[in-house]
């Protein structure tokens, strides 16, 4: 189709699942063009992205990539339901807390934890490093207060309806739960455990699963 979207992905990763989620959230027909983590250095992949990275969105002729590029080309052509504040303040907070996810969550946290945790036993077959995943803790912590800090109690993390941030961060959150890591990150912040417990019962999030999203690879 000329305006089919097809999505360059892994399955499993929580970029690339949540470009998924937006796309369940409007509504709209898409195709997943599975990616191996062992071809991202190869040429036909860094034709398509140059720095070995993924998602890839693919829509007609149009080429993007960059996981925020994306979701916000997802809710400019994709009118309803709006994933973006119309407040400006509002919209703001939504930037940073996107930015929050790709610095500070994703870096240095995510990257270290939910690799050494799952990712690469699961994947690689190795075993954790244990002083690695000791030394990210402290900006886990830090992390996870300043999210539950803005979460507050609020149904979503701008407020009362859903946004980009949610979408962006509980794919993060979620493979966080599968780690002995997490009971402790979130002890005391309930309000993040709820809501991502609320966030994982969406059906954007079980039609887009680490397994559901194998299943519709291996079909396309």
């Amino acid at each position: 189709m000329k305006n089919e979207f097809v999505i360059h992905a892994i399955p499993g990763s929580p970029f690339s699942r949540s470009v998924l989620v937006a796309l369940e959230e409007k509504g709209a027909r898409y195709r997943i063009a599975a990616v191996t983590p062992g071809s991202l250095r190869m040429p036909e992949h860094l034709s398509l992205h140059p720095f070995g990275r993924v998602p890839i969105l693919d829509h007609g002729e149009f080429r993007l990539y960059e996981t925020q590029a994306i979701l916000r080309y997802i809710d400019r052509v994709l009118a309803e339901p709006a994933l973006t504040p119309t407040d400006a303040q509002a919209a703001a907070r939504m930037d940073q807390l996107m930015n929050i996810n790709d610095w500070y969550l994703f870096h240095g946290v995510s990257n270290v934890i939910v690799f050494q945790r799952i990712v690469g036993p699961r994947v690689l077959g190795l075993t954790p490093d244990e002083a690695a995943i000791a030394a990210a803790l402290p900006r886990a912590r830090v992390v996870f207060d300043v999210l539950a800090g803005q979460l507050g109690s609020q149904p979503f993390l701008v407020g009362d309806h859903l946004t980009l941030a949610d979408i962006l961060i509980a794919p993060e959150l979620d493979m966080f739960r599968e780690t002995p890591e997490w009971e402790s990150l979130t002890r005391s912040q309930a309000n993040l455990r709820n809501w991502i417990e609320r966030m994982a019962a969406r059906p954007s999030f079980a039609a887009t699963t680490w397994e559901r999203v194998s299943a519709m690879a291996k079909a396309a």
